[in-house]
């Protein structure tokens, strides 16, 4: 049986760990506290270091739990508790194994001169934990990634460099420096270092150069936002009623934006180049109801400019489809694009029989939406001037590093515009809608891109590629605004390195696991060959700082 001591400690190890959940919790909108996510990394660090594996996954499960409660608890506004709780524990079960794996790495390590590298593998393990739970299971869900808190962060442009993943060890990184420095300054009041060899004091300063790094290339770095101007307008048309049944007024949706563009275009002497719909604002499919397909050409050519509908289609087949339109003046079929990964359990139902047993709410979505296989782009005419792109991505697919990236790096299409369309009106008055405007600002940074975000509801507004946006509306109102994004055609180091982070981050730890499975066997034997009686390591003693 445990002693009461190792029981109180394994005890302040979990409260650490729930703690540090929370605080970075109050790092995600709408409480914006972006300087919380390295604290909440840090306190986690220290409650993970020197824990044996069952107790390091304790740890990781209850940090996930005071995280993901609070900050996906828009989950459950309109379908009760228990899909939100499931979400929040399935979450929660990634950082648990991550705190595992970080342990199995760091143990071996604690009690040698390769102490500094057990701390490395607290950034590389946010990595791959993002990874696995943004592409696992059913494609994952890259929510609330620690990335997607530094919206307003001095650390924000270094997703220009590495993109999310980059950005999020960017922040693990920052964390651990205040866990060590936390550590340093307890040793340096009374509390006693652990015995054994001397950490190498070589390594751990290339270790604090490589941790700071990031934050260097941060702070020394200003996003361009050169590039040519066009005007685009965006209309949010609003919705009778937030809710799941958002959409039982069909037609009263469709109407809100088609009266909003008529209303901001009718008397404007010089039209925009391209007005922007969001996801849904036409649930009536315009290529079947020919009372929709009118409406929305009257908001065409009064517009006398292209329009980018969000509308749901009826098939293929038994499945219906979430796209976007794109129709111009003058007539004839507007081209499309499919979303290329729906949502589980809200677009598509995987196992519906199976999930029928635990909520009926899965019956809500009556036909499964169909997925895209490609990306896509539409060329927007300027007069006067050369034509550009505009690349949508509707909804949560802002999310997914690699469908963003293969959408603006369309080959000949890069002269471009990004429009996330979206439709936040079954999330309610929630933090839902200012989350994900925070994923397009750190998106229009990674990718050197204009973003229009555009909402049925809100939020909405014109992103900057430095991350900046103006023009942002509230939520449950109308509103049609014009701006000036700019056109740009670069490819940013982040697009060109792709999904590298991820690949080295994989590859340094197993360079880490290797080092301590050496270090662990040339460890047990000499303790089989020491004489006198075995003591707990030094690092077994180790005493979690708060």
């Amino acid at each position: 049986m445990p002693s009461p001591v190792r029981r109180a400690r394994a005890l302040a190890r979990v409260l650490a760990a729930v703690l540090s959940g929370l605080l970075t919790a109050q790092a995600f909108p709408t409480s914006n506290h972006w300087w919380l996510a390295p604290v909440g990394v840090a306190l986690l660090s220290a409650a993970v270091l020197g824990a044996r594996w069952r107790l390091a996954a304790l740890v990781g499960l209850a940090h996930g739990l005071g995280f993901f409660l609070p900050t996906l608890s828009w989950t459950g506004v309109y379908v009760g508790n228990l899909p939100w709780v499931a979400l929040a524990v399935l979450e929660s079960l990634y950082i648990a194994a991550m705190c595992l794996l970080v342990a199995v790495v760091q143990r071996p390590l604690l009690g040698t001169r390769w102490r500094p590298l057990a701390y490395a593998m607290v950034p590389l393990g946010w990595v791959l934990q993002e990874w696995a739970r943004g592409t696992t299971p059913f494609g994952g869900f890259p929510w609330a990634r620690l990335a997607f808190s530094q919206a307003d962060s001095p650390l924000a442009p270094f997703a220009r460099y590495a993109g999310a993943p980059g950005l999020t060890f960017a922040v693990a990184c920052a964390g651990v420096l205040l866990h060590v420095l936390g550590r340093e300054l307890t040793h340096r009041v009374g509390r006693p270092r652990p015995r054994g060899p001397r950490p190498s004091r070589a390594l751990a300063a290339v270790l604090v150069l490589a941790a700071a790094a990031p934050a260097v290339a941060a702070v020394a770095t200003t996003p361009p936002t050169d590039g040519r101007r066009v005007s685009v307008l965006f209309v949010q048309g609003n919705v009778p009623k937030p809710g799941l049944d958002f959409n039982a007024e069909r037609r009263k949706v469709l109407d809100n934006h088609v009266q909003a563009t008529v209303r901001a275009t009718a008397h404007e002497s010089t039209p925009p180049t391209l007005v922007v719909w969001p996801e849904n604002s036409s649930d009536i499919d315009p290529l079947q109801n020919l009372d929709a397909a009118a409406d929305i050409r009257l908001a065409v050519e009064t517009a006398k400019a292209p329009v980018l509908v969000g509308a749901v289609l009826d098939g293929p087949g038994r499945y219906v489809s979430n796209a976007s339109l794109f129709y111009r003046p003058g007539g004839g079929a507007p081209q499309r694009y499919v979303k290329q990964h729906p949502v589980p359990f809200a677009e598509y139902i995987p196992y519906r029989s199976f999930f029928r047993n635990f909520s009926d709410k899965v019956d809500l979505v009556a036909r499964d939406f169909t997925r895209g296989d490609r990306p896509g782009a539409f060329e927007v005419p300027v007069p006067g001037s050369r034509p550009y792109w505009i690349v949508p991505t509707i909804c949560f697919e802002v999310a997914y590093d690699g469908l963003m990236r293969d959408s603006t790096l369309q080959p000949g299409k890069q002269d471009s515009v990004l429009a996330v369309q979206t439709n936040n009106a079954t999330f309610g008055f929630t933090a839902e809608s200012e989350q994900q405007f925070a994923i397009s600002r750190i998106r229009a940074i990674e990718h050197g891109r204009s973003i229009v975000h555009v909402s049925t509801v809100g939020v909405s507004g014109f992103i900057a590629p430095d991350g900046t946006y103006v023009d942002k509306t509230s939520l449950f109102t109308q509103a049609a605004r014009y701006g000036s994004p700019v056109v740009r055609t670069e490819v940013t180091p982040s697009d060109r390195i792709g999904p590298l982070p991820e690949y080295a981050a994989g590859f340094a730890t197993l360079l880490l696991l290797g080092l301590g499975l050496w270090l662990g066997r040339r460890n047990a034997r000499v303790g089989r060959t020491a004489a006198g009686p075995s003591e707990p390591a030094d690092h077994e003693r180790e005493r979690v700082v708060v």
